[in-house]
């Protein structure tokens, strides 16, 4: 496929997912792991941006910080539909000409420039459906033209940090395109109930953690050893959370890995605290997750040690 066919094509995938994005998910989380669904879409919004100046020669100096931070407003999906018109129309204009573009790591070629932005185009828009519901099937010419191009890149991107590790392959051309660029195809509903709970316990939120359990929830405390304690239903675990908080000084649960298979899950943490005289402590333990109907039903936790 032609690099100009291509970039088109990715950027009208993107495009209509972003389309769909309903105005109560912009805070929502996806597949990548530290951004919402707005930040994921002005994400993207800043490489078509970018694009134009790019692809019209100028330097990553000319433009300067103009480019920088928010570029959604008030209206997310008419500022990402326009950016994305303004960056096919000049790929379509400038890319036939050959000419280089100024990047931050040398200047590059045109057409390899264009196939990068095509391969997170497509990749993005996986995650953006994945997180808010949508359709995640990909154009199966799409994936083939993306993952011949990404196979002799794929090291490169990951030594550099632009991606994570390899999720394991399964002989599906879409799936192993995804876990190249470090994604699990699989990534769900409970992904992100798992992810909104995490941040939930790092912001000390009882309230939102408690909406993110159901009402006959289990919780297993990690003491007094050797078995914990187990606290039943929504007010008894209301209970452990509120005091918790309440009476540990800086408490802060952050999260070290999360996981989920199925109705599964499974969440390494650290968490830390400052006693009464200064002195930081922390302990780091695992939580074992069971999900039912979009909430968490179940939460075994461990310590080490």
């Amino acid at each position: 496929m032609d690099p100009n066919t291509l970039y088109h094509r990715t950027v009208e995938s993107w495009a209509a997912c972003v389309n769909a994005v309903a105005p109560e998910q912009w805070d929502d989380p996806t597949p990548c792991a530290e951004w919402t669904v707005r930040d994921l879409v002005n994400h993207v919004v800043g490489e078509d941006r970018w694009t134009v100046p790019l692809m019209e020669g100028r330097t990553i100096e000319q433009v300067g910080t103009a480019l920088d931070g928010d570029l959604l407003g008030p209206d997310p999906i008419a500022s990402a539909l326009s950016a994305a018109k303004e960056s096919v129309s000049v790929v379509a204009d400038r890319l036939p000409r050959g000419n280089k573009v100024h990047l931050s790591y040398g200047d590059e070629e045109s057409e390899e420039y264009v196939r990068q932005l095509a391969a997170d185009h497509l990749v993005h828009g996986w995650d953006l459906a994945a997180a808010t519901g949508g359709a995640t099937r990909l154009d199966p010419h799409l994936v083939a033209d993306v993952a011949a191009w990404f196979r002799e890149r794929e090291d490169l991107y990951r030594s550099g940090g632009v991606i994570g590790p390899r999720a394991p392959l399964t002989g599906d051309p879409q799936a192993d395109l995804l876990a190249a660029f470090g994604r699990r195809a699989r990534w769900g509903p409970n992904d992100a109930v798992l992810a909104r709970f995490s941040s939930a316990f790092g912001a000390g939120d009882v309230d939102t953690i408690m909406a993110l359990m159901t009402e006959d929830c289990v919780f297993e405390a990690t003491s007094p050893a050797p078995d914990g304690q187990r606290h039943e239903g929504a007010a008894a675990v209301r209970r452990v959370w509120e005091e918790l908080f309440a009476h540990t000084p800086g408490a802060r649960f952050t999260e070290e890995e999360a996981f989920v298979c199925d109705d599964r899950g499974v969440l390494r943490w650290r968490f830390s605290w400052t006693e009464p005289d200064g002195t930081p402590g922390h302990v780091r333990g695992v939580d074992t997750l069971r999900f039912r109907d979009g909430k968490v039903s179940e939460k075994l936790s461990y310590v080490k040690g």
